[in-house]
């Protein structure tokens, strides 16, 4: 479990594919410490299992599943990635409850500054806004945002210029994919009210 709050962006050193998964190599600070084997840690808001580290790395096995639904895929060397430990007892919450199961992709139609701020506009896969809800939270790549506006199967939120600098949207433009989570709460809803109705 996560919370869609961003602790330091990685890079990536090297993605390959090995004999039983790929191989995802990233350079890290704030994501190692204290870190074991076996510890989640999403990355661009994909959680996945620490199966190695040391001083100033971690590295992770990736599903040909997870890099088929998910902008892994895209990744190459160099490439900022957010970064997030799992939600620990005790810590604060300060976004919303992520799960770190990447939903879909999404694309980014509109990423520009308006004033001070940032607006970011993404089309979601189709039939998807259904869970979109205006003031509603969405996380994309990982960041636990607000939904500012809802048109069909496309979203849009504000971003201070604080997270465009401490996240990879500072990298994003028009056309990447973003890993996009809804809210929990509303596809727990779906599923009990769509039991209901049988």
């Amino acid at each position: 479990m996560f919370t869609g709050i961003i602790e330091e962006t990685g890079s990536v050193v090297a993605f390959t594919q090995g004999a039983d998964a790929w191989k995802l190599q990233i350079a890290a600070q704030a994501a190692l410490q204290d870190v074991a084997l076996g510890d989640s840690i999403a990355v661009n808001g994909c959680c996945l299992t620490v199966t190695q580290f040391d001083a100033g790395h971690v590295w992770f096995d990736v599903l040909e599943e997870t890099r088929r639904l998910t902008n892994l895929s895209t990744l190459a060397a160099g490439a900022a990635v957010n970064l997030e430990r799992s939600l620990r007892f005790g810590g604060k919450i300060g976004g919303h409850f992520v799960s770190g199961h990447v939903d879909g992709l999404g694309v980014i139609e509109v990423l520009e500054a308006r004033g001070g701020d940032h607006y970011l506009r993404v089309r979601a896969p189709e039939g998807q806004g259904r869970y979109l809800i205006h003031k509603g939270s969405i996380t994309i790549d990982g960041i636990s945002l607000t939904v500012a506006e809802v048109e069909g199967d496309a979203f849009a939120v504000w971003i201070i210029p604080t997270t465009i600098a401490v996240t990879n949207l500072r990298e994003k433009r028009v056309g990447s994919p973003v890993n996009l989570e809804f809210d929990l709460l509303g596809k727990y809803v779906e599923k009990l009210t769509a039991f209901h109705r049988k």
